[in-house]
């Protein structure tokens, strides 16, 4: 039986170079895996136009869709992006924060609010340490240049929040070294950062934060997850377990190359003492796939979509995904 052809687009991860490289194929389907260098890109193109039959798909604009109803894609629960976000707080010292409480009222910096990596930090910010985000007159543009970050298509939010689009000419960066802005957040590290002496981090010891953050709550956040055109899939349905298969093969293939010592996969050279200490802190799975590994935090970003107007209304993490054999449990 001839397999399907399929367009999947992604970012170059070392959890897909396996089904990249071909080395793992997605039974029945012929995956052309198109290999872009900017996940904004990716969206863009996917929710703007549906170029693609599935691809990486930003998780905050996939539930804003689906929380509206009739949404083109279903996702499968491969988490192919997550980062800890509390050392992407930058403020400059002369704007006299020192803590994070000390944002409230100032100019914020941010590449999107709708972003994921954003969404996460102002839910950081709110729940952890109490600050009042309705105080914040936040700045959105590109980070390194002048402009914009991307062309999303993002619903729009249900309550209107205080942002202003950058027209200074400047980039994010370039402000937050001059004192325009007070702090920037997001997913960008700005280029003045150990350049310029006023730009640092407000949490200098990230990785202790972030840490213990995990430890505390199991919470660890979900920036992209893999999604599928609703069209496609609802005349091939198998599409998605398949594909779920793949990416869990493709995953484990990665994990077994991490952990040789003979030779280091990367260029982190204490890269064997983090492997010790994600099966610390981790469990062994940094990256788990499936629903129930990553409810806590599943269930977190829903709270703050709800909290920051993204969505009506909570809903139910397994309404979230296309079902799955073995996936929803774990």
């Amino acid at each position: 039986m001839a397999r399907l052809p399929f367009t999947l687009a992604c970012c170059h991860y070392d959890r897909t170079e396996a089904l990249r490289s071909g080395a793992v194929e997605v039974e029945g389907l012929d995956l052309n895996f198109l290999t872009l260098g900017h996940g904004r890109e990716i969206f863009d193109r996917m929710v703007g136009g549906l170029e693609f039959d599935a691809s990486e798909l930003s998780i905050s604009e996939f539930i804003s869709l689906h929380g509206m109803g009739n949404s083109p894609f279903v996702a499968i629960p491969v988490f192919i992006s997550r980062v800890f976000r509390h050392g992407f707080v930058f403020v400059n010292k002369r704007s006299g924060i020192r803590s994070p409480r000390d944002l409230e009222g100032k100019r914020v910096g941010l590449p999107l609010y709708t972003q994921s990596a954003a969404l996460w930090l102002r839910g950081h910010l709110a729940s952890q340490y109490g600050v009042d985000l309705n105080t914040i007159q936040w700045v959105q543009g590109a980070v390194e240049n002048a402009g914009t970050h991307g062309k999303p298509f993002a619903p729009p939010l249900l309550k209107p929040a205080r942002v202003e689009q950058n027209h200074s000419g400047k980039s994010l960066d370039e402000m937050l070294a001059a004192g325009e802005i007070d702090a920037l957040i997001g997913s960008r590290k700005p280029a003045s950062l150990g350049v310029n002496p006023d730009v640092v981090r407000l949490f200098p010891d990230y990785r202790d934060v972030e840490r213990e953050f995990f430890r505390k709550t199991r919470i660890f956040p979900i920036m992209h997850l893999i999604a599928i055109r609703r069209d496609i899939y609802e005349k091939n349905r198998w599409i998605a377990n398949s594909l779920y298969r793949a990416f869990v093969e493709s995953k484990k293939r990665a994990m077994t190359r991490l952990r040789y010592a003979g030779s280091l996969a990367t260029l982190l050279p204490w890269q064997l003492d983090d492997i010790e200490e994600i099966d610390d802190v981790f469990g062994g799975d940094a990256f788990p796939y499936g629903v129930e590994a990553n409810r806590p935090t599943l269930e977190a970003l829903v709270r703050h979509m709800v909290d920051q107007h993204f969505i009506p209304k909570s809903v139910a993490i397994e309404d979230l995904f296309t079902p799955l054999p073995g996936a929803m449990e774990g």
